[in-house]
C-alpha cells in the first residue's frame, strides 16, 4: 500500500470517531495537547535548531529565518493558542435554521465537520499548532505537509500532540504528518481526493499557484498579501506614519505587513518625506514612481514588478495618486485580495474605500497587522481566504464546518 494512502486511511477512520465527539471530549485533548508542548518544549527547540542552522546554510532572507524560528515564547503562544480554542464555543451541532413546509415536513441546517482536512505550508511550525487545535474542535482530522525547512520542528510537534491525544485516550491519527518533503509526495497529496475532503495552501504566491493547478482535492485559497495603505488628501498624518510603520516594520515576513503604500498628490508633497524618514529609519527600502522621487531623493525606481509584489523584507513600493478613485483602481489592480487600508478624516471617502476596494478585510485608519484570527476573535486560524467561496477572510472554527440538512416526518411521502 502506498505511504499516502496509508495516511489517508488513518485520517479518514479518526475522522469517524472525531465527528462523534463531544466538545468536553475535544477541550480534553485540546488541553493535554497545550501541556504537552510546555513540557516538552526543550525536545522541540532542539529540533527547531536544526532547522533553523540549515535555513541559514542555505541562504534564507532573515524575516523568513524569523517566521521559521521557535523559542520559549512562542511554544507558550501555541500552547495558549490551543486553550484559547478550548475557551472558543464548539461550532458542531449547531442548528442554523429550522423551517416547517406546508406538507408537515420539518426542515432544518446543522453544521458538521468537514472531515480530513490537508495543509500544505511553509516555515511556520506555529500553524502545525494551530492547525490541530482548529481541526480538532471542529471533528476534523487533519494531514499536514509542512516545508523541508521546518521538517525537524514539526516532526517533533506532531509526535508531542500524538502522545498527548494517546495519553486521554483520543485517536493520535487525528494529526499526522507527511514526513516526505519531495515534490512528487506533494503532488500525490495534491491527488489523494478519496481520502481528503479540502486541500488549504499556506505560503507564497509559487506554492498556492501550484496547488490550485494541480489538486484534485478541492482548494482553499489562503492568499499572499500584497497590502496597501493609502493616504488620503484629509489623513491624519501623526496616525499614518504610525499605521505605517506598524504595518510596515512590526514583522516583515507575514502576509498581512504593509508590501505597498498610496499617497494623494495634494499630501505628496507634505507627507512623503515624513513617511521616507520614517521608513528609511528602520532600514526600509522605498521604490517609487517618478512622481514621488521628484519629492524626495533616496528612493530606487519602482516598476510594475514591484506594484505587484509581496515582499516579506525591508522594501516597500509608492505610488502618488490624484483622486481616491485612481487609489481604488490602483490597489484592485494589484492588491492579493487580502487586506488594505485608508487613512482619512473623511467619512464619505472611508465610506467609498470600504464599499469599492475587492478584498477580503478593508480597514479604515487601522493597520493591516489586525488580519488575523486570533485579533478578530476566532482563536488561532487555519489561514487567511483570499477567494470568495465557502470563506473569505481569517478562518476561524466556523469555516473548518460544512452544513448538512436535517428533515422531520411523520410518514410524508412525494
Amino acid at each position: 500500500m502506498k505511504y499516502l494512502e496509508e495516511i489517508g486511511i488513518k485520517a479518514r477512520k479518526a475522522a469517524t470517531s472525531l465527528n462523534i465527539l463531544g466538545q468536553e471530549r475535544k477541550n480534553e485533548g485540546l488541553k493535554a495537547a497545550a501541556i504537552a508542548l510546555i513540557q516538552n518544549e526543550a525536545d522541540i527547540i532542539k529540533a527547531n535548531q536544526l532547522d533553523v542552522s540549515a535555513a541559514r546554510e542555505n541562504g534564507m532572507m532573515e524575516s523568513l529565518i524569523d517566521r521559521l524560528s521557535l523559542n520559549h515564547d512562542r511554544i507558550e503562544g501555541m500552547a495558549n493558542g490551543l486553550l484559547d480554542i478550548v475557551r472558543l464555543q464548539d461550532p458542531v451541532g449547531e442548528v442554523i435554521s429550522m423551517t416547517n413546509r406546508p406538507n408537515g415536513l420539518t426542515i432544518g441546517q446543522k453544521r458538521v465537520p468537514i472531515g480530513v482536512i490537508g495543509i500544505i505550508y511553509e516555515s511556520r511550525p506555529n500553524v502545525t499548532a494551530d492547525a490541530f487545535g482548529l481541526c480538532f474542535k471542529t471533528g476534523n482530522a487533519v494531514i499536514l505537509r509542512g516545508g523541508s525547512d521546518a521538517i525537524h520542528s514539526n516532526t517533533a510537534i506532531v509526535a508531542v500532540i500524538k502522545d498527548a491525544l494517546k495519553s486521554v485516550g483520543l485517536p493520535e491519527d487525528a494529526i499526522q504528518l507527511i514526513e516526505k518533503t519531495d515534490r512528487e509526495t506533494a503532488k500525490e497529496m495534491m491527488r489523494l481526493n478519496k481520502y481528503i475532503d479540502v486541500l488549504i495552501p499556506r505560503g507564497g504566491a509559487g506554492l498556492i499557484s501550484t496547488v490550485v493547478e494541480n489538486s484534485t482535492v478541492p482548494v482553499i485559497e489562503t492568499g499572499t498579501g500584497n497590502c496597501h495603505v493609502y493616504v488620503d488628501e484629509f489623513a491624519d498624518f501623526d496616525m499614518a506614519l504610525n499605521i505605517i510603520d506598524n504595518a510596515k516594520t512590526q514583522r516583515l515576513g507575514v502576509c498581512n505587513a504593509c508590501e505597498s503604500l498610496v499617497v494623494h498628490s495634494k499630501v505628496a508633497n507634505d507627507f512623503i518625506p515624513l513617511v521616507y524618514d520614517r521608513l528609511t529609519s528602520k532600514q526600509v527600502v522605498i521604490r517609487a514612481d517618478d512622481r514621488a522621487r521628484a519629492i524626495q531623493n533616496g528612493m530606487e525606481e519602482a516598476t510594475d514588478e514591484d506594484f505587484r509584489t509581496e515582499y516579506l523584507d525591508r522594501l516597500i513600493s509608492l505610488k502618488v495618486v490624484d483622486s481616491i478613485e485612481e487609489a481604488i483602481e490602483h490597489i484592485n489592480t494589484y492588491n492579493t485580495k487580502h487586506s488594505e487600508s485608508i487613512i482619512t478624516k473623511d467619512y464619505n471617502n472611508s465610506m467609498k474605500f470600504l464599499n469599492e476596494i475587492d478584498a477580503a478585510a478593508v480597514y479604515v485608519n487601522a493597520s493591516t497587522r489586525f488580519t488575523d484570527g486570533a485579533e478578530f476573535g476566532f482563536g488561532a486560524e487555519i489561514g487567511i481566504s483570499t477567494q470568495k467561496l465557502h470563506a473569505r477572510g481569517p478562518m476561524g472554527l466556523v469555516a473548518l464546518t460544512t452544513t448538512k440538512y436535517i428533515i422531520f416526518g411523520n410518514g410524508q411521502i412525494r
